[in-house]
């Protein structure tokens, strides 16, 4: 097996038992509630999330769409329907009504590439939500300082506003974000009782700022409306010569 390859799957075994692990599942389990939230105003037809994240659907419970499907790319498509290239989705365009990227940018080696993949299959009005760390923040400095990335094999933080303008630059208008993920990366999670809360919503425990965002944008179409020139009326002609108006005949 080439050197290169065996890396890849060692990583991808680092990603999911960090899944396995307190912390893991309990950053799903909070990621899972906000998506329910998130998700209550998304309909439609087809649903896509581009990347396997936690290797099974729970991202996905709460989604009323009627359908809704995972791509995901080899070495982790571990519960996904379609193991492709999300930079290259084996997808038709206009086609999916709502697209879920879960930390997919941060594992990309050309997040912006799989951006405008999404752009090509989404509906015009279609809904895009996206999840990210933040860099300035406990989990992001984690990030920086471990050798294989925090999660494991995480390539990136990606700025929310870098994200923002790359959308706002295809023409997507953001209709909401949410900040996350209060809780300390060195910690167990939520803590005994077993709640999302330390997670999701800022207290008097846990008052250190979200590291992670929601951001929540919508695909719009602007038509253009030809505006037809204005018709002049041409001036009478008389014998050669232009027929005096009112205007420029002189009073006696």
């Amino acid at each position: 097996m080439p050197v290169r390859s065996s890396r890849i799957l060692d990583r991808d075994a680092a990603l999911s038992a960090w899944w396995q692990g307190t912390l893991g599942r309990a950053l799903l389990a909070a990621e899972s509630e906000l998506l329910g939230e998130a998700l209550e105003d998304v309909f439609g037809w087809e649903l896509l999330q581009i990347g396997a994240w936690g290797g099974a659907r729970e991202l996905l419970a709460c989604s009323r769409t009627r359908s809704q499907t995972i791509v995901a790319a080899p070495g982790l498509a571990s519960g996904a329907d379609i193991v492709g290239r999300p930079s290259q989705l084996p997808v038709s365009s206009d086609s999916i009504d709502a697209v879920l990227l879960p930390h997919t940018l941060e594992f990309a080696a050309d997040p912006y590439a799989i951006v405008r993949e999404v752009d090509r299959v989404l509906v015009g009005e279609g809904n895009l939500l996206v999840l990210g760390f933040r860099p300035w923040s406990l989990w992001g400095m984690r990030a920086r300082a471990s050798r294989t990335g925090f999660p494991p094999s995480l390539r990136r933080i990606l700025p929310e506003r870098r994200v923002r303008d790359w959308l706002v630059l295809l023409g997507y208008e953001i209709v909401a974000t949410r900040r996350y993920l209060y809780c300390s990366p060195w910690g167990s999670g939520p803590g005994s009782d077993g709640s999302s809360g330390r997670m999701l919503r800022r207290g008097f425990t846990h008052p250190l700022p979200g590291s992670a965002y929601l951001l929540k944008a919508r695909k719009r179409i602007y038509t253009l409306t030809p505006i037809r020139p204005r018709l002049r009326q041409k001036p009478a002609v008389v014998g050669g010569l232009v027929k005096p108006t009112t205007r420029s005949q002189t009073q006696t």
